[in-house]
């Protein structure tokens, strides 16, 4: 039996009329399954070719066999591959959400609406999101086939599904922040493409040429080098070496290039740890800016106000001033 509230327009407590509409319209669509099957496929495909180009190999060298160190690394090439599959994917949901109303000419008529401005960014990306989850937890199938071989213990599973959520949550919140900033829906998507494509890419090879110039220089013959390098922050802020950092902690010793005759040195602070607290802040700066930019007719008259209060002009001139709804002068 569903809660009613006291309007009688028959909402539910739990679930606000946007987060409802768009879980009814993005759940059954075609599409969504043509994209889940897609994305499934992708995955098994490329787990079965990691199997049989392996066993190929060690067949020729030692016999036929599927130990769990090849298993170990079927696992991070799944891992890295889904990580890519959600980058590509995850900003192509959420860079249209608030552009496309705006588009369709239903934006005005939902802000119109009891709903709150936070409470139609956040559905609008949980909605989003929602799918992205279903599809990553429909692919644990796949990665039931590193299970059979070992290597992998349920906690590192569970771990690296919890950073998938946290990357889905950041690109998530860049797109809707795009989406708000930007009236037309190309625009938008460019623009978060573009913000991904620098956390991906553009970290990973400022740090190679970051830690080929620090090498070069504090790492050279006679030079005595520090006890950590500064390079290694720049690596934290790239998903696949947070990643990849879950996997083996020793990564985040070799990336800050750790300088000590004692192995139980540590680096300054574990890339992934790195990577949840710098984009946490960006997490939340990128929603705030959305709510806040949503709606422009209130900032606007925020700005004439204020505008007005700097020349000196009463607030009551202000709305005197104001045209009425029917465009008549009152008598």
């Amino acid at each position: 039996m569903n809660l009613k509230n006291k309007s009688g327009e028959g909402r539910s407590l739990w679930i606000n009329p946007v987060l409802d509409k768009e879980f009814r319209l993005r759940m059954r669509t075609p599409r969504s399954f043509i994209a889940l099957l897609a994305y499934i496929l992708i995955l098994g495909l490329l787990a079965i070719g990691f199997i049989y180009v392996t066993m190929g190999l060690q067949n020729q060298q030692s016999g036929m066999r599927f130990d769990p160190s090849t298993s170990r690394v079927l696992f991070y090439v799944l891992s890295i591959a889904q990580l890519v599959l959600i980058a590509f994917m995850t900003p192509a949901l959420t860079a249209g959400v608030i552009s496309g109303e705006r588009e369709k000419q239903t934006l005005n008529i939902l802000l119109t609406t009891q709903q709150s401005s936070s409470a139609i960014v956040l559905s609008k990306l949980v909605s989003s999101l929602a799918f992205m989850v279903l599809i990553v937890l429909a692919t644990l199938p796949i990665y039931s086939i590193v299970f059979l071989y070992g290597g992998i213990s349920p906690t590192q599973l569970s771990l690296v599904f919890l950073f998938y959520l946290f990357t889905m949550l950041l690109l998530g919140s860049l797109g809707i922040m795009c989406s708000t900033l930007f009236k037309r829906t190309i625009v938008s998507v460019i623009m978060t493409y573009g913000m991904t494509m620098f956390i991906f890419a553009v970290t990973g090879v400022a740090y190679l040429l970051f830690l080929a110039i620090v090498q070069q220089s504090a790492y050279s013959p006679g030079m005595v080098p520090p006890k950590y390098s500064w390079v290694g922050f720049i690596l934290g802020l790239n998903p696949a070496g947070a990643l990849v950092s879950i996997f083996e902690p020793g990564i985040s010793r070799q990336a800050f290039l750790v300088n000590s005759g004692n192995l139980q040195d540590k680096a300054p602070i574990a890339l992934w740890l790195e990577f949840l607290l710098v984009y946490a802040v960006v997490i939340v700066g990128a929603l705030w800016i959305a709510i806040r930019r949503i709606r422009p007719v209130r900032r606007k008259r925020k700005e004439d106000i204020s505008t007005s209060a700097e020349e000196g002009i009463p607030s009551g001139e202000i709305a005197e001033m104001t045209p009425s709804g029917n465009g008549k002068n009152s008598k």
